[in-house]
């Protein structure tokens, strides 16, 4: 049952995801969300096609200097809920991952940041954005990227082969948040870092709470609370975690910057919250939110 359930989640985000890619490359308007919590809550759309961008979901999250720079496709096949190249604090030469990297839009400009001495690579499932990706990266003539199709749940990467991990409002679609986790820190190398977007739910929403305010594959009735978020990056082995609301995505529901660190050997497990302070795990503070 459990597993016939998450297949069943899984092909409605490819199909939704499939959907938007489809409607930008047919030129059928841009793909976010509107301002209404109903496109959540009645159409599950905002993580799929509608005609407008605002400031909470998609490309108007972006710099102008940044949407400039890159193919319309890119920008319009935008879907996430914030910019996780302004927190990722790309260096050059760096080896970049994006889970869940749809139209492209952060590969490219993580590409960018990295300069052809380092590599950026996409991970997704959908054969349409995959193809969309694809032409965007050679529209841009990015020739340090590479998108793979995959589950971010299993990264067709070896161990270590990574030193920074983004991803932008995804992993609350995925059925198997701990793998994808568990994932992130196999693929890093010591020393990496996560900088990745993401709605999370404040701690005290129930799991039926979060339904009620959204679908699934509208980004919200899947959300990690910002206590599992901290015990799961914990538990997958990260250090210096840090979960920061940015902007209310639904009632108690905010899109937020997720950060943590891969340690270089055994270090010292701890979780760093709002406040700033370092705690061990099992005693973290969920305040600050």
């Amino acid at each position: 049952m459990a597993e016939t359930m998450a297949d069943t989640l899984r092909e409605r985000v490819r199909e939704r995801y499939a959907a938007a890619a489809s409607m930008v490359t047919s030129g059928h308007g841009r793909t976010s969300c509107t301002e209404e919590v109903s496109c959540c809550a009645d159409s599950g759309a905002c993580c799929g096609p509608t005609v407008e961008v605002d400031e909470t979901f998609g490309s108007a999250l972006y710099t102008a200097g940044e949407r400039a720079s890159l193919p319309v496709a890119a920008v319009a096949a935008s879907l996430g809920c914030g910019n996780p190249i302004a927190v990722a604090e790309l260096r050059e030469g760096e080896r970049v991952l994006d889970l869940g990297s749809g139209g492209g839009i952060d590969v490219l400009l993580s590409a960018r940041r990295v300069g052809p001495s380092g590599f950026a690579y996409g991970v997704d499932m959908t054969d349409e954005m995959l193809e969309l990706a694809r032409a965007n990266a050679a529209k841009a003539e990015a020739t340090n990227v590479e998108f793979l199709k995959a589950t971010i749940e299993d990264i067709p990467l070896p161990d270590g082969s990574v030193d920074v991990v983004i991803s932008n409002c995804v992993i609350n679609l995925s059925v198997d948040k701990p793998k994808v986790l568990t994932e992130m820190f196999r693929v890093l190398a010591p020393g990496g870092r996560v900088g990745i977007g993401d709605v999370v739910a404040e701690d005290d929403l129930t799991a039926a709470e979060r339904a009620a305010r959204g679908s699934y594959v509208g980004c919200i009735a899947g959300a990690l609370s910002r206590a599992e978020y901290l015990e799961g990056l914990a538990a997958a082995g990260f250090v210096d975690i840090t979960v920061r609301f940015t902007h209310q995505a639904a009632d108690r529901m905010h899109s937020a910057i997720i950060q943590a660190t891969k340690p270089y050997q055994d270090a010292s497990r701890k979780i760093t919250t709002a406040e700033g302070e370092r705690v061990p795990i099992g005693s973290a503070s969920t305040g600050g939110q």
